[in-house]
């Protein structure tokens, strides 16, 4: 039986050292963010447009990013599906859970939470699920700065920081699409790469399953109507993002046009890549003042609507997040996988062909016909 989310093994000295390090940086940078965005806040200001929030809009703007929330779902379900039955349920749960451990855990530790959920509801290993939710944000990177780029082309003076830190992230967005394109039609030199190196057997076994997982992953998008149906999804959960900015805003008494919110969530996405505290505090104020003062916002104004947007955020994913684990854990208790699901130990392969030893490229080839 697969291990549950919680089953979690002890981390050695190295990996506490290196948890320690990106704490430490992702502290100095809010530290440092939140001193350049919050200073002269009139929070007395921030206070009164709190008080003054109307809320049917940011019980519409909760309900628009749900919606957001549970088509994110259904996009990564559609990779999911390609080697795999993972029902709409099942993704919500753990897309939910996911972007709570994202809120409360660094380094997008959500990611992890929600590959585990899935992994040990269905038959799909984990390394496929994993890859499948790296390539989905992949694929996310590519949209803003897409985004970013298109709407940064019809404004007057458009914040330059944002234009200069999309360039990196379009550089790597091209080069994840490429390999997502490209690295399954390599998959014979890479087996042949990994049969050539001095691992043991069970290592280079090992080694060429993952790779294999991983590449079914990417061959996950060469399906002409799934792609099409994909990057549908991915245009149609970004621009009820921008939505939720508009009517969000609207709870406050702002207005911010909708090209301006592309612009918004386009940064704070950008933003959310670099090591951070749980909750991106620090780098969201930034984004906030950085993004709307250009366009009419005061700081105290920027920085009441995104602490505003982060609440509202919190309380939604906390909610869903909290029900996700809920169902995990009866699910889990209802109908856990049995051990015939689980995936084969190395110990039991057999260690020879014909009187021979069998090598890694034997074993990789023989699971490879029987597949």
């Amino acid at each position: 039986m697969r291990p549950r989310v919680a089953d979690l093994a002890p981390r050695s000295a190295a990996s506490r050292t290196r948890t320690a390090l990106i704490w430490s940086a992702a502290l100095a940078l809010a530290a440092i963010l939140l001193y350049y965005s919050l200073r002269g806040t009139d929070w007395p200001r921030v206070g009164e447009l709190f008080v003054a929030a109307r809320w049917g809009f940011v019980a519409t703007s909760a309900a628009v990013a749900s919606l957001s929330i549970f088509l994110r779902a259904i996009r990564w379900r559609l990779l999911l599906n390609a080697e795999g039955a993972v029902s709409v349920r099942t993704a919500f749960w753990a897309t939910c859970a996911g972007y709570f451990g994202n809120n409360f855990l660094p380094v997008r530790g959500g990611e992890v939470v929600r590959t585990l959920m899935i992994s040990s509801q269905s038959s799909l290993t984990t390394a496929y699920v994993f890859t499948t939710a790296l390539s989905e944000r992949a694929v996310d990177a590519v949209a803003l700065v897409a985004i970013s780029a298109l709407v940064l082309l019809t404004l007057p003076s458009p914040p330059g920081w944002l234009a200069t830190a999309a360039r990196p992230f379009a550089v790597l967005g091209i080069l994840a699409v490429v390999t997502i394109a490209a690295l399954p039609a390599c998959e014979p030199l890479i087996r042949r790469f990994v049969g050539q190196l001095r691992f043991s057997q069970k290592a280079s076994i090992a080694v060429m399953q993952i790779l294999e997982r991983v590449l079914r992953a990417f061959r996950a998008f060469h399906d002409t109507r799934r792609l099409i149906t994909f990057v549908s999804l991915t245009a149609v959960i970004w621009t009820l993002d921008a939505v939720a900015t508009v009517i969000g805003a609207h709870a406050l008494g702002f207005s911010i046009p909708l090209n301006v919110a592309f612009l918004l969530i386009a940064g704070l996405g950008l933003g959310s890549a670099l090591p951070s505290t749980p909750g991106y505090v620090g780098i969201y104020q930034f984004v906030a003042v950085t993004v709307l003062q250009p366009f009419g916002f005061t700081r105290t104004d920027a920085i009441a609507y995104i602490l505003f947007a982060q609440a509202l955020s919190y309380l939604l994913i906390a909610l869903w997040g909290s029900i996700g684990f809920v169902q995990y854990r009866k699910l889990s208790d209802k109908s856990p996988l049995s051990a015939s699901t689980a995936e084969p130990s190395m110990g039991e392969l057999p260690s020879f062909v014909d009187g021979k030893p069998r090598t890694a490229g034997d074993e990789y080839n023989s699971r490879a016909r029987n597949e």
